[in-house]
């Protein structure tokens, strides 16, 4: 199915056209399932259009339409988008402020922010409610497209405009878009107009900050954001922790390890993310059994490893020449569906290749072959021929497709 017809399918199966007019229909379930692994933007359309039951489940019909236009815009097909979604206007769900905000929010991830300021403005005339709910939709699309400088002229001109207040999200948003423009001291001044409004302040809020203070190398500023979070009890969460942990003065695994049991004496559980950080110093020091130590023991912490984990922990295996090491855990990747990025694995297919482990080169890369999307199996291909791979494929074929033509005797 060319583009254009997929683009067309998906508009038509956007509006009110009869269900059973499409004998090949899915679930929005299933749908949102294909198109978190499927990278092709013509397909992602095609899987979208097929859904039988799209409004069923609001969260799940969010995602599979954030997922297809994410592939569109992978492929820098913003018109395309701008088509995808329009069409959605046509439903009669669009006077509901949740949908409508959906759009709102496909458009920030596509970071497409002026049209979804542009349909945020046409609510009156699609007969659509404003409240801090597509308000707080708008916020967000404006930082995924990185526009960190609209957010508090946004802030403060569209409530007062359209009569409504902005609430602790609200907030959250905007606290986070100075953190994000490197101005936690225009947060903090922020915090004092939430409390003479009696907006709470989360955890949340004072993690984003105490983040950006650790970032800017300002270390007591991040201090006194800690010690306000305990003297509100806000705190502090796993979160909190985590951002402190990630922050330890040259990356000291003792240092790491501490702040990891004051987590657990103060009843939190660390997740992955701390463990990861603490397998992360063992291995910037050299201490690569210790780093694999942490990475065993997670499942006996309930904890589950992330691509993050698999990534880290191959690149350091392979900066240490342990290849085979770092081909077994690549092999766990694969079986959780956490398989590392085309860099990392690259650093291993070469270093198996160099030790002329030609036989878990040549397995692992077709595996990665079948995971990958598009762009990236194209340049494994190249890669393959670089490394010799590719003619060692072709022979292989050629001694099993000549065992196939012995006669028996």
């Amino acid at each position: 199915m060319s583009s254009s017809v997929a683009l067309r399918h998906a508009r038509h199966l956007s509006t009110a056209a009869p269900l059973s007019a499409f004998s090949a229909t899915i679930s929005i379930s299933k749908a949102k399932s294909k198109l978190k692994a499927e990278h092709d933007p013509d397909k992602a359309l095609e899987i979208y259009s097929s859904v039988s039951d799209r409004y069923i489940s609001p969260l799940s019909s969010r995602y599979a339409q954030e997922y297809t236009v994410k592939r569109l815009a992978k492929s820098h097909r913003f018109s395309d988008i701008e088509s995808f979604l329009d069409s959605h206007k046509n439903s009669s769900q669009i006077t509901q402020e949740p949908f409508l905000s959906s759009i709102i929010r496909s458009y920030g991830v596509a970071g497409m922010f002026d049209h979804a300021f542009n349909i945020y403005h046409e609510m009156d005339d699609l007969g659509t409610p404003r409240s801090a709910i597509s308000f707080n939709v708008l916020l967000t699309a404006c930082v995924h497209s990185k526009q960190y400088d609209r957010v508090p002229q946004l802030f403060d001109e569209i409530p007062v405009k359209y009569g409504f207040l902005p609430d602790k999200v609200s907030y959250g948003i905007l606290i986070r878009s100075y953190c994000e423009n490197g101005s936690p001291e225009m947060a903090m001044e922020r915090l004092k107009e939430m409390e003479e409004k009696d907006v709470e302040i989360t955890t949340v809020t004072f993690t984003t900050i105490l983040h950006s203070f650790y970032k800017k190398g300002k270390s007591d500023e991040a201090k006194r954001v800690w010690n306000e979070m305990v003297i509100r009890g806000r705190g502090p969460d796993v979160g909190a922790y985590n951002v402190k942990i990630m922050n330890i003065q040259g990356g000291n695994p003792e240092g790491v390890k501490a702040l990891i049991e004051e987590m657990s004496d103060a009843g939190l559980k660390p997740d992955t993310i701390s463990y990861n950080y603490l397998m992360t110093c063992y291995c910037k020091n050299g201490l690569m059994d210790e780093a694999q130590k942490v990475y065993e023991d997670l499942e006996s912490k309930g904890c589950n490893p992330n691509a993050a984990t698999f990534r880290t922990l191959i690149f350091y295996l392979c900066k240490k020449g342990r290849f085979e090491t770092g081909y077994t855990v690549f092999k766990e990747s694969v079986r959780v569906h956490k398989i590392p990025d085309f860099s990392t694995l690259k650093y291993l297919v070469e270093g198996l290749v160099q030790r002329s482990k030609l036989k878990d080169a040549k397995g692992m890369s077709r595996t990665v072959k079948k995971k990958f999307p598009p762009n990236l199996v194209k340049a494994w291909t190249k890669l393959e021929e670089e490394l010799g791979l590719a003619k060692l494929e072709a022979g292989d074929k050629k001694k099993k497709d000549a065992r196939w033509r012995i006669p028996f005797i």
